[in-house]
């Protein structure tokens, strides 16, 4: 009964702090206007593994996308030191406080791979350093893309991004040696919020459809409230049709162009996004070449959506990574703040040099090119076009 007692109680004090940000949730109204920012100031986290790799491709990259901006002082780019993975560890801190201010005097974020501990890794188990920007920051729309143009494929997938397994994903309950138990946080306000995001993407965008994807038929309360407000923003667009798609199935019959029929936009509760969507960037030519955009109200972070490849810095071939997917990030953060035209520039840039033309080709072995020469291969293509 003791064990009893005392899990009541920190489910109680977890409850709680749902209220508190709820209440922030509800506060949260300030909306950043980039066209009447004097700068603009983008921070750039490096992370990892491959990331200072990738980085400095993709910092190359957005140099000549904003060279005038950049020139003119519109645009900032600032280094953020600090989020890496042994300046984190000695602090005990996934979110070092002074890194934390130095983010918040950002207005976007550009940021490569980090580590996020596991069992048996050197390092202390803290909790992931992605988890806590986007929760600090209340990036609460995570915005993947993916294109498959042989298959007719353009989708744009939307995730919610803080709630769902993963907010308490490090309080979960011990209860006694026989008994562990984790937990799904749902919110009216975060799944209304993310809902409203997808559904006015589609709407500026001449999107006719907006699919949900839960696991609502065995999940029936935080599935269930999750489809509900889906289905509740929707009524503010009815030229948007809304369907219904179940994550198990979703993932088996993605290429199944009959089942996905007429699908578009979706927007997933957290966990099944990030499956979803991992699947769906192996679909389209691997993890290297999706990138994922974090948006909230004031702040947004733009990143590649794999990890820090420990296996391709353990062999030596990190300098053979694929910087694509941090590049394609550079696209999305380039038009979050006002400059969609120059990622329309890129992303043909990368379609030509990815798909039609292929002078050189990434396959992180020593058999095809390295980050740097790819890079310089699609800088020399971007140049021609602008």
């Amino acid at each position: 009964m003791e064990n009893i007692r005392t899990a009541q109680e920190k489910l109680a004090e977890l409850i709680k702090t749902e209220y508190t940000r709820i209440e922030r949730m509800k506060a949260d109204s300030e909306i950043t206007d980039f066209s009447n920012l004097n700068t603009i100031v983008v921070g750039i986290m490096p992370g990892d593994g491959i990331g200072p790799i990738i980085m400095k491709e993709a910092i190359k990259v957005l140099n000549v996308l904003l060279e005038k901006e950049i020139a003119s002082g519109k645009v900032e780019l600032r280094i953020i030191e600090g989020m890496t993975i042994e300046n984190r560890a000695a602090k005990l801190q996934s979110l070092p406080d002074e890194v934390f201010e130095e983010v918040k005097q950002c207005n976007v974020l550009l940021k490569g791979p980090m580590v996020t501990p596991r069992e048996g890794d050197p390092w202390p188990n803290l909790i992931s350093a992605n988890t806590m920007l986007r929760r600090e920051l209340e990036l609460f729309a995570a915005v993947r893309p993916i294109k498959i143009p042989d298959k007719n494929i353009d989708w744009t997938f939307f995730r919610e991004n803080i709630e769902g397994e993963y907010i308490w994903g490090n309080k979960g309950i011990q209860v006694n040696e026989d008994l562990a138990i984790d937990f799904k946080v749902q919110t009216k306000q975060g799944s209304e919020r993310i809902a409203r995001a997808a559904f006015e993407y589609a709407r500026k965008n001449n999107k006719k459809n907006v699919t949900v994807v839960t696991k609502s038929n065995i999940v029936k309360l935080s599935d269930g409230n999750f489809v509900k407000a889906v289905r509740r923003v929707g009524l503010e667009y009815p030229e948007i049709e809304i369907q219904e798609k179940l994550v198990d199935a979703m993932c088996a019959k993605m290429m199944d162009h009959e089942f996905t029929k007429g699908c578009e936009v979706f927007v997933l509760p957290n966990l099944y996004g990030d499956i979803v969507t991992d699947v769906a960037a192996e679909l389209q030519g691997g993890l290297g070449t999706a990138s994922s955009s974090n948006i909230g109200n004031k702040y947004a972070m733009f990143e590649a959506i794999h990890g820090t490849a420990p296996f391709l810095i353990s062999h030596g071939r990190g300098n053979y990574a694929d910087p694509c997917s941090l590049i394609r990030a550079v696209g999305m953060l380039a038009a979050h703040i006002g400059y969609g035209d120059r990622k329309d520039l890129l992303d043909k840039a990368l379609d030509k040099c990815t798909i039609t033309e292929r002078k050189l080709v990434v396959t992180t072995d020593k058999d095809g090119a390295t980050a740097e020469e790819f890079a310089d291969y699609l800088l020399e293509t971007l140049k021609q076009m602008m």
